[in-house]
C-alpha cells in the first residue's frame, strides 16, 4: 500500500495529476480532507447499515455520518498521483482532462422506449426526486403515512394511481419520535381497515431518534458525505425499497439553507441515491411564513435551488373561510388541498385533490383518556348539482312560470326563492345562500331559464327570471 507521507508528491492545484474528489465540496476539499479521502479509500469504511438506522462508521471509529467533529489541520497533503480521476474531479480542479467526447445519438423508434415509472399518483417516479412543500401543522406527514401504506398494500386508499405490484417503502422522519410515529400509522391502518398482512414486511420507518446528516458547511462550501450517499444506496438496493420519503428536508443536512450552490449538492446527492438505488424520493419541507397567503412551490423555505432540483412539486393548501362557508364547512381547519405547482414530466395538474383529516380513537386507554390520532381520508368539495335531477329543473321551472320573479337577489320576489321552495333547502345557511345562485347561473347559462327586461307593476323597467326551454323529466 502507499504511504501517503512518502509516496505523494506534493501536486500543486493546477497539475494535472491531482487526483482529488473536489466534487464532493464546492470550492474544492481542503489539503486535509484530501488526505482523509485518500486514507479512508485504502483501508476500507466498515459500514453499519440497519434496517432502523444508516451510520458510517470508519474501522478506527473516529466519526459517524461521514463527518469528523474536529478538523484535522490543514498540512497541505495531496493524494498520491496513481488515483484515477474522472471528468467531473478535472472540471472542479480546473484540470484539462485528457479527452472529451461527443456521443453521437442514435436514432430509435419512440415504441421502443421504456415508459417512465410512476409510482404514485404523477408525484413519485422511479429514479427521480420529488418534493412536497406544506405550512406546519396542515397534516402533510399523515398524508405521506397514508400514501405510503397505499403503494405497500396496493390499495388506492386516497383515490391515486398505483404501481402495478405493490411496493417496498422507507419513511424517515426526522422530526418525530418512534412511538408517535407508530400512533399516527396505526391510526391510518386502523381508518383504512389495514391488517398486518396487508402491510407484510414491506414498511420500513426511522424517526428522529436515527440522525441522517448527508452534508454540512464548511468554510469553503457544502461538502457531502459521500459515505452516507453509498451507505443509503447499499441499504436501499439490500431491501429493495421502492419509494424513499425524507421529512423534512432542512433536518438531512446542514448546508446553508439559503446557499443556493449548497442546497444544489446536497439535493443532487439525493438525486444520486434515487438514481443509484433505482427508486422515487421524496423530499417533504415547510414553507417560510406566509401570513394566510397561497402556498405555492416558490414559498419553500431557503434556497430556489431546491425546486430546480426537484421533477415534481406538490404544495399543501388548508381550506379557506371563504371555501368553508360555501360548502357549509365548520371547520376548515380540517380540509387541505394538493396540487402539483411544478411537474416537468408529468401532466399538468388542472385541479386539486382535496383531503379530510378525520380523528381516530386508538382505543389505548379508559374511555375519554385514549389518543385521537389525525388520519387523512380523501375528500370530494360539494358540487351545486350534487343530488339535483333534471325532474327538480322540472319542478323550479313550473315554479318560476306560475309567479312573477326577479333577478335581483335583494327583492322579495327573487327567483332564488323559488329554488328555495321546490328543493326543500334551508335559506338562511351560508352554503345554501351560496349554492343556489350557482343553481341559477347553470340554468341561466343553459337556456333552460332566462333573464328578461320588462315593466314591473309600478312601471319601472325590472329584470325577471322566466323559463327558457322546459326540461323533460
Amino acid at each position: 500500500m502507499l504511504n501517503p507521507d512518502r509516496d505523494s508528491p506534493q501536486v500543486a492545484d493546477h497539475d494535472p495529476r491531482a487526483p482529488w474528489m473536489l466534487d464532493r465540496k464546492l470550492g474544492g476539499m481542503s489539503p486535509a480532507a484530501r488526505r482523509k479521502s485518500w486514507e479512508a479509500s485504502q483501508r476500507g469504511a466498515a459500514q453499519v447499515v440497519q434496517a432502523d438506522a444508516v451510520t458510517v462508521t470508519p474501522a478506527n471509529g473516529e466519526h459517524a455520518n461521514g463527518f469528523d467533529n474536529d478538523e484535522p489541520p490543514n498540512d497541505g497533503w495531496q493524494p498520491p498521483k496513481e488515483m484515477p480521476i474522472d471528468l467531473g474531479d478535472a472540471v472542479a480542479a480546473g484540470v484539462a482532462p485528457a479527452a472529451i467526447t461527443a456521443r453521437p445519438y442514435q436514432f430509435l423508434e419512440p415504441e421502443s422506449l421504456p415508459r417512465r415509472e410512476w409510482l404514485y399518483g404523477w408525484h413519485l417516479i422511479r429514479g427521480f426526486v420529488s418534493a412536497t412543500v406544506a405550512p406546519g401543522g396542515i397534516g402533510k406527514s399523515s398524508l405521506l403515512i397514508a400514501e405510503l401504506l397505499s403503494v405497500l398494500a396496493h390499495k388506492p386508499l386516497l383515490g391515486a394511481r398505483l404501481a402495478p405490484r405493490p411496493l417496498r417503502v422507507w419513511y424517515w422522519n426526522l422530526e418525530d419520535p418512534e412511538d408517535e410515529l407508530q400512533r399516527r400509522i396505526q391510526a391510518a391502518c386502523l381508518h383504512h381497515e389495514l391488517t398486518a398482512e396487508d402491510l407484510g414486511d414491506r414498511l420500513h420507518v426511522n424517526s428522529r431518534d436515527n440522525r441522517l446528516v448527508i452534508a454540512r458547511a464548511t468554510p469553503g462550501g457544502a461538502l457531502v458525505a459521500e459515505p452516507v450517499v453509498d451507505a443509503l444506496i447499499a441499504e436501499i438496493k439490500a431491501r429493495e425499497i421502492d419509494v424513499l420519503v425524507i421529512d423534512p428536508f432542512v433536518s438531512c443536512h446542514q448546508a446553508p439553507e439559503n446557499d443556493n450552490s449548497a442546497i444544489d449538492a446536497v439535493v443532487k446527492a439525493w438525486g444520486r441515491v434515487a438514481d443509484a438505488g433505482n427508486c422515487a424520493i421524496d423530499l417533504v419541507d415547510h414553507t417560510r411564513k406566509m401570513a394566510g397567503a397561497e402556498v405555492t412551490s416558490d414559498a419553500m423555505r431557503g434556497a430556489s435551488s431546491k425546486v430546480d432540483g426537484c421533477r415534481d412539486v406538490r404544495v399543501l393548501n388548508r381550506m379557506s373561510k371563504e371555501q368553508a362557508e360555501r360548502w357549509g364547512i365548520d371547520n376548515e381547519r380540517l380540509y387541505f388541498r394538493v396540487y402539483s405547482d411544478k411537474g416537468n414530466l408529468a401532466p399538468p395538474a388542472d385541479r386539486s385533490d382535496w383531503y379530510r383529516l378525520a380523528s381516530v380513537d386508538l382505543k389505548n386507554g379508559p374511555i375519554g383518556e385514549s389518543d385521537l390520532v389525525q388520519a387523512v381520508e380523501r375528500w370530494k368539495a360539494p358540487d351545486a348539482f350534487d343530488d339535483v335531477t333534471v325532474h327538480d329543473l322540472f319542478a323550479v321551472q313550473k315554479a318560476i312560470a306560475a309567479d312573477e320573479w326577479r333577478a335581483d337577489r335583494q327583492a322579495k320576489k327573487w327567483a332564488g326563492q323559488a329554488v328555495i321552495q321546490v328543493l326543500e333547502l334551508d335559506g338562511e345557511l351560508p352554503a345554501v345562500k351560496k349554492r343556489v345562485p350557482q343553481l341559477l347561473k347553470v340554468w341561466l347559462d343553459s337556456g333552460a331559464l332566462k333573464c328578461v327586461s320588462r315593466s314591473g307593476k309600478d312601471r319601472h323597467q325590472k329584470k325577471f327570471i322566466e323559463v327558457g326551454e322546459w326540461a323533460t323529466p
